[in-house]
C-alpha cells in the first residue's frame, strides 16, 4: 500500500468509558500531569461556543488546503470518534465551514480538530459542536487528496496515533496516548481534587502562602534590610 494515498484500519482506540471519565478534569490538570511536555500549540484553538472535546482519535494526513480525506473521514467515523486533521497548519484555504460540520455532527462524530483553518466562523461559533483550529479563511478547500486515515501524525511536536484519547477545552487541546490514559487520569483527577479544595481554601481565608518565601530563601534570594 502507497505511503501518502491510503486509508488503513484503526488497531485500538481508548474506551468510551475513560472518555467520559478524562470530561470532568481540565485539561491544564491532564497537561500538568504529563510533566507539561506535550501540547498541540497555542495556534489551536475552540472555534466552538462552548462544550468540552473529548474522544479516541480518528487521524487525518491532508495535504494543505485539501479535504478529501477529511470528507471520506467522517464518512468512516464511528460515533463518538473526533477526526483530527494534520494539514501543515496552513491557513490559505479553509478544510470545513458549516455544512461538513452539520453532517459530522449527524454522524455522531464528538468533534474535529483541524490543524488549518476553518471557515462559516459566525454559524460554528454560535454552535456547540467541539472544533479546533489554528486559523479562519474565507477560501475554499480543493479536493484531489492525497492524504492518509488511520497514521500516526504530529501537531507541533505532540504525536497522535490513531485510538490516543484527544481531550480539549479553553486552554487548549492535548493528546493522551492509548497505554498511559489510566495512569495519567488518576494523576490528573488527584490535582484536581486537590485544586477544589485549594479553591475552598482561598475562599475562606484559610489557604497557606508560606511555601513561596521558603521557595525564595532555598533558591538564594536576598532580601533587603
Amino acid at each position: 500500500m502507497p505511503i501518502g494515498f491510503r486509508v488503513l484500519k484503526a488497531e485500538r482506540k481508548v474506551s468510551a468509558q475513560w472518555v467520559s471519565r478524562y470530561r470532568d478534569v481540565p485539561v491544564a490538570n491532564v497537561s500538568d500531569s504529563m510533566h507539561r511536555m506535550t501540547a498541540g500549540g497555542a495556534r489551536l484553538r475552540p472555534m466552538h461556543r462552548e462544550g468540552v472535546l473529548a474522544g479516541p482519535a480518528l487521524t487525518v494526513k491532508a495535504r494543505p488546503g485539501d479535504n478529501l480525506m477529511l470528507h471520506y473521514a467522517i464518512d468512516i467515523a464511528e460515533p463518538g470518534d473526533v477526526i483530527v486533521v494534520d494539514a501543515g497548519g496552513d491557513l490559505s484555504n479553509a478544510l470545513i465551514g458549516e455544512m461538513m460540520v452539520a453532517y459530522a455532527e449527524k454522524r455522531g462524530v464528538a468533534g474535529i480538530v483541524i490543524n488549518g483553518a476553518i471557515r462559516d466562523a459566525g454559524s460554528i461559533g454560535a454552535g456547540t459542536f467541539p472544533l479546533f483550529a489554528a486559523g479562519i479563511s474565507h477560501r475554499g478547500p480543493y479536493k484531489d487528496g492525497p492524504g492518509e486515515i488511520n497514521v500516526p501524525i504530529a501537531i507541533d511536536g505532540m504525536v497522535i496515533e490513531p485510538g490516543d484519547l484527544v481531550i480539549g477545552d479553553d486552554d487548549g487541546l492535548l493528546c493522551v496516548p492509548y497505554d498511559h490514559v489510566e495512569a495519567v487520569y488518576g494523576r490528573a483527577a488527584a490535582k484536581h481534587e486537590a485544586e477544589l479544595k485549594q479553591m475552598q481554601q482561598i475562599a475562606e481565608g484559610t489557604n497557606s502562602r508560606a511555601w513561596v518565601l521558603e521557595s525564595l530563601k532555598q533558591k538564594g534570594c536576598e532580601f533587603a534590610g
